[in-house]
């Protein structure tokens, strides 16, 4: 179930509604808030934004506060964490091809702990206001997530389960930190970087 509505992608339902060019086709080509957001619709990205990440806690919530002795809770958990973000990288409602997972991992994280979470969308924020690059915003607040995931929890499952959402978003960034280090990846809000001259 939590897989299922993992694979509700917000970025194209959203644009569908409205009337919007579906995300897949302009831009990264990422259903997500980000790429919306690039598509000029502003209140798209908020509502695709908000849904990704509301279905990430949703499945998390409802998983922590199942009728379950502690030790099933805690399994329980990392496993519904695990599935509802695969759902959304890989939906099996838009042929598997998902977006990123950075509000959908938020939202997991919210859910499992508030204070981590709010820690960590305070580090995406920062670093979103001072670079403008969505992408370096996400990869950093992976990094916080990690860590402190390893520094709160003394259950490992939980960790561990961050540590893996974790990875696979830095490798679904693979594109973006190429492009990073090239020095050629765009912004929001300003003009993509001209690549130096060969």
């Amino acid at each position: 179930m939590a897989y299922l509505l993992g694979s509700v992608s917000f970025a194209v339902i959203t644009s569908r509604c409205m009337g919007l060019q579906d995300p897949r086709g302009y831009g990264s080509g990422n259903p997500g808030a980000t790429n919306v957001l690039r598509g000029g619709n502003k209140t798209a990205a908020a509502l695709t934004l908000l849904g990704d990440c509301a279905k990430g806690w949703l499945a998390v919530e409802v998983a922590r506060h199942w009728d379950a002795p502690l030790g099933e809770i805690e399994v329980r958990v990392a496993v519904t964490a695990t599935a509802v973000f695969l759902g959304h990288l890989y939906p099996v409602f838009f042929r598997f091809r998902g977006g990123k997972g950075v509000a959908t991992a938020l939202g997991v994280l919210l859910a499992m702990n508030g204070l981590l979470g709010l820690g960590v969308l305070v580090v995406w924020v920062t670093i979103f206001a001072v670079s403008r690059l969505s992408s370096l915003a996400a990869l950093g607040a992976t990094a916080a997530a990690a860590i402190g995931s390893a520094l709160l929890w003394e259950t490992q499952l939980w960790a561990l389960t961050i540590w893996g959402i974790s990875a696979l978003l830095v490798w679904r960034h693979r594109g973006n930190i190429r492009q990073l280090l090239a020095g050629t990846e765009s912004g929001i809000g300003k003009k993509p970087p001209i690549p130096p001259p060969t």
